[in-house]
């Protein structure tokens, strides 16, 4: 929907101050809202109090949601099934302080022409360096070696016994030229002077070129592989792509690293592979997520795991709210989106 506004090349005084209702759980709220973000919704929007609600089935929820124009949602956000939108007859868009919408909109959020907007892209920054540091701590074999130090103490033959510990002329894999994979590949770019290959059968081939890597096949792309790091999509058709088979293709002592989803690699398979030492691996996140206690991924002295702290965490989250708070800004001022999120993007992106 286009709103008329006499300035429509600037957003800095909105044509109208959109009633918009915040969805999401108190704590993220607490988090990613500080006093300068609330601070700027109520100068963007008309809010009721409380401004915000985690639960869209309670009688407060659909009265508030009665006269929404905008929902402004984050983690915690109910799906916005079709029993909610018949509550909502006003709503005309859900701006995301968030990464993936995947979670509470779906077809008849679309289906009602609303307008879908995600700050995915500014949380594609911390997860692309996390990426990049682990990559170049991957290179010496970082996690692992601190490991073996509480362990051998003033013995240093330990360095030894993970094979190469250079960056020089080693080849990295990115599976996914997304958002985030493009982020690594151009920040790698300038610290790492070893070939970058991007598999990605939607990729651009000059996009990939210009950002300083070469496009490739996974077949042809994982027995060079010395770092594999994945930044895929979970869709039906990636799900396990990285199993017992792929796993076998890498050359001894690659590193696997994984800051998208869990689902993308056969666990089963990584456990055997890291478990006979031909594959080490740095886990942010994991199929199932947490895993189960006696995951054997735990005790593995070539395994890091962590949290699936990559992402916006803390303080940092601030800047997703900014973002979509621009989304609104933008949408009051009758001009188009930042970071639509449509039908079909929904489809191929996490």
């Amino acid at each position: 929907m286009k709103r008329v506004h006499p300035h429509d090349d600037d957003p800095s005084t909105p044509a109208t101050r959109p009633k918009t209702l915040l969805v999401m759980l108190p704590e993220v709220m607490q988090t990613q809202f500080g006093d300068t973000e609330l601070a700027r919704l109520r100068a963007l929007a008309t809010v009721d109090d409380p401004i915000m609600v985690d639960r869209l089935d309670s009688p407060e929820a659909k009265a508030r949601l009665g006269d929404a124009e905008v929902l402004l949602t984050s983690w915690g956000c109910p799906p916005l099934e079709e029993q909610v939108l018949q509550a909502a007859p006003r709503l005309r868009a859900v701006f995301h302080a968030a990464g993936s919408v995947r979670g509470h909109v779906g077809a008849p959020v679309y289906d009602r022409g609303i307008l879908v907007t995600s700050a995915a892209e500014v949380n594609a920054e911390p997860v692309a360096l996390y990426t990049v540091a682990a990559v170049l701590w991957a290179f010496k074999k970082v996690p692992f070696l601190a490991q073996d130090a509480r362990r051998f103490r003033d013995d240093h033959s330990y360095r030894h016994r993970w094979g190469v510990l250079s960056s020089h002329d080693r080849t990295v894999v990115i599976v996914g030229f997304s958002r985030i994979g493009r982020r690594v590949v151009s920040q790698l770019r300038t610290l790492h002077d070893g070939p970058i290959l991007v598999v990605d059968p939607y990729a651009d081939p000059a996009e990939v070129i210009a950002a300083g890597a070469q496009l490739a096949d996974l077949a042809d792309a994982l027995p060079r592989a010395e770092i594999l790091s994945l930044h895929a999509p979970a869709l039906p058709e990636t799900r396990h792509m990285i199993g017992e088979a792929e796993l076998a293709l890498l050359p001894p002592r690659a590193t696997l690293i994984n800051t998208a989803r869990g689902t993308l690699v056969d666990t089963a398979a990584l456990e055997r592979a890291c478990a006979a030492g031909r594959v080490d691996a740095i886990l942010d996140v994991t199929n199932p997520e947490p895993l189960p206690a006696d995951s054997p991924l735990y005790d593995l002295p070539n395994v890091l795991i962590t949290p699936h702290i990559a992402g916006s965490q803390g303080t940092e989250t601030r800047k997703m709210a900014h973002a979509a708070l621009s989304e609104l800004e933008r949408y009051g001022a009758g001009l188009p989106p930042l970071n639509p999120i449509t039908r079909q993007d929904l489809a191929v992106q996490a």
